[in-house]
């Protein structure tokens, strides 16, 4: 009887979910903002315990003035991004980022809902804060195309991926966490997909009137840089990168006209102080 009912609700909040949904107002997506959100609240928690019981997470709340001055820095940095006018959902999403202790691993990643995370040993690795930007730019991006939910929607399917929204999924909400931060092998997004991030990244970053628009083109050739030298950079594992990319978001800032001056780095300096780096 439980599982009759709850399959009965669960069938009820998906046609509730799909007339609500429509495919102009949540770019093809049938998954509703709403539910978006829950989801990425459910990922964030299981990828904030995970790394909470590893030592890991560097919490938002903590009494660490080191860890709060970081913060303060991050977002900073986030912030200029967000208000650039090029955020569909700033103000829908939470916009939340959070930074993982890990000097060895050069990761960001985005979950649904604006759940954003950096590890320590990309901004260690980066001394450009446009770079940063321009990594941070590519993740907002990521989140507000949805690119994440488009992506769990083709492999999980609708019907599960609500499950998981509602947190009646433990299992696969678990799968999918460790997916989205790398440490299972990791949510693939499609060439369009990255190809979208990158160019978005650019109007993110010239609208914000303060980095360089091309930021992650930058970045992406210090990464080439580090693969030719021996291994992959963990973010090119999770993020492939075609020959043509850096190309595409170089044309697209010229297209674009925007400025290609690269902003006093005093925040990430800052932040990088903060963390010991």
């Amino acid at each position: 009887m439980k599982k009759l009912l709850y399959a009965s609700f669960t069938c009820l909040a998906l046609a509730g979910m799909l007339t609500l949904s429509s495919c102009e107002s949540n770019d093809g997506v049938i998954f509703s903002i709403e539910n978006d959100i829950s989801l990425g609240q459910q990922v964030a928690h299981e990828v904030d315990s995970t790394y909470r019981a590893q030592g890991k997470l560097l919490e938002r709340n903590s009494s660490n003035s080191n860890t709060q001055k970081a913060y303060q820095h991050l977002d900073r940095i986030v912030n200029r991004i967000l208000t650039s006018g090029e955020v569909k959902y700033k103000e829908q999403f939470p916009w939340t980022v959070k930074i993982i202790k890990d000097d060895e691993t050069l990761n960001a990643f985005a979950a649904p809902g604006g759940q954003i995370y950096v590890f320590t040993g990309l901004i260690k690795y980066l001394n450009d804060e446009d770079h940063l930007a321009g990594v941070l730019a590519h993740e907002i991006a990521h989140a507000d195309k949805r690119h994440s939910v488009k992506q769990l929607q083709r492999q999980y399917g609708i019907s599960l991926l609500l499950s998981v929204a509602l947190g009646n999924n433990a299992s696969t909400l678990k799968q999918i966490a460790a997916q989205l931060s790398g440490s299972l092998a990791g949510l693939k997004f499609s060439r369009d997909a990255e190809n979208e991030a990158d160019v978005t990244s650019v109007a993110y970053l010239g609208g914000s009137r303060h980095y360089a628009c091309d930021g992650a083109a930058g970045f992406f050739i210090k990464m080439e840089q580090e693969s030719q030298q021996g291994g992959t950079p963990e973010f090119l594992s999770t993020h492939p990168s075609p020959d043509n990319r850096i190309q595409n978001i170089q044309k697209t800032a010229q297209d674009r006209g925007c400025s290609t001056s690269s902003a006093p780095d005093s925040d990430l300096a800052g932040l990088k102080s903060a963390l010991g780096l």
